[in-house]
């Protein structure tokens, strides 16, 4: 990342924690967890809990859509990945409370993914981040994303479940279509030379196999397959279990876990929240599939956390790695 970049990154990164106002960080660092009404095979509430995020205090644009605010020259803006998870947040309230304020905040939700859809240059449906986004290489605008993809279906098809309306189910059979498409292609998912299936959070060249992103993703597909009954959907999420299973150890360091494996010589190494949020995805994995390998990770990681030594570890290497490579 070249030095003016570089500085521009970490005045706005330090402004988001430091300043009193509300961030994108606000949103996001929940405490991950299992949501115990979910499970498999139906359509109902959202597999973890969103529910601090359906009650964002942050940036509404004026019809109540939130936006995150990312400080610097970025802003405000609407991420499609908040948007949806607001959505399912609030979707798993209206079904426990019956509040129609839940319900009509999670329509509203679905309704700006369906009509936010655009298609991109390789004519995939897409839901588009429109800003830059610091990653080692920038992402410049518009740029898309298989977790995007995965939970804004996830999203659609709990709304055609609720109203029976058909456009909710066609934007999710056209978000779907990033699935069905390499990223050569201009969709999100990528298969490796080991025949590895892998769903893109970033879709950069070499790819980096977001652990959270893939994950998230995969869910996705999973409950278009629920909602559809695709075999072919079924058949691609049997291939997403595969890969994970293959390539968990690739993401155990011994002492905690990995983000990504984009084969830097100082591999990025998971915050305590994204390393949490793997516990609580590989636990619900093992609810989705009854594979004893998905606990057995979570377990082990889980143990990880309870080692200040191990934390301590953990938090050299990121610093080390945000120093070099951000």
């Amino acid at each position: 990342m070249p030095i003016a970049q570089r500085l521009q990154y970490y005045r706005r990164i330090f402004s988001a924690y430091l300043s009193p106002r509300e961030s994108q960080l606000t949103f996001w660092h929940d405490q991950p967890q299992e949501n115990s009404h979910a499970g498999p095979n139906q359509l109902g509430e959202y597999y973890m809990l969103f529910a601090e995020k359906a009650d964002y205090s942050g940036v509404h644009d004026s019809v109540g859509i939130p936006m995150l605010d990312y400080h610097g020259q970025i802003g405000a803006q609407y991420n499609p990945i908040a948007i949806a998870q607001w959505g399912l947040g609030n979707h798993d309230l209206f079904r426990r409370t019956a509040e129609l304020k839940r319900r009509e905040q999670f329509i509203k939700a679905a309704d700006w993914l369906r009509m936010r859809l655009e298609k991109n240059s390789f004519g995939i449906s897409v839901w588009n981040h429109n800003f830059d986004w610091e990653y080692r290489t920038t992402l410049k605008a518009p740029w898309f994303s298989a977790l995007a993809q995965g939970q804004g279906i996830s999203l659609l098809v709990r709304a055609f479940a609720e109203t029976q309306q058909a456009v909710y189910m066609e934007a999710a059979h056209l978000a779907m279509e990033s699935f069905w498409s390499s990223v050569r292609e201009g969709g999100v998912t990528f298969i490796d030379e080991l025949n590895n299936y892998w769903f893109e959070e970033y879709v950069v060249f070499p790819p980096t196999h977001i652990l959270n992103g893939f994950i998230w993703a995969a869910w996705g597909v999973y409950d278009y397959f629920v909602a559809t009954q695709d075999k072919r959907a079924h058949g691609l999420f049997q291939k997403a279990v595969v890969t994970l299973k293959s390539n968990l150890q690739n993401y155990d360091l011994g002492f905690w876990s990995l983000y990504e494996q984009s084969g830097t010589r100082l591999p990025m190494i998971a915050s305590a929240f994204y390393h949490r949020l793997h516990i609580v995805q590989l636990r619900v994995m093992h609810r989705l599939t009854q594979d004893k390998i998905f606990l057995e990770y979570a377990d082990r990681w889980d143990t990880y956390t309870r080692s200040p030594a191990r934390r301590i570890r953990a938090l050299a290497y990121k610093a080390a790695f945000k120093l070099l490579y951000y």
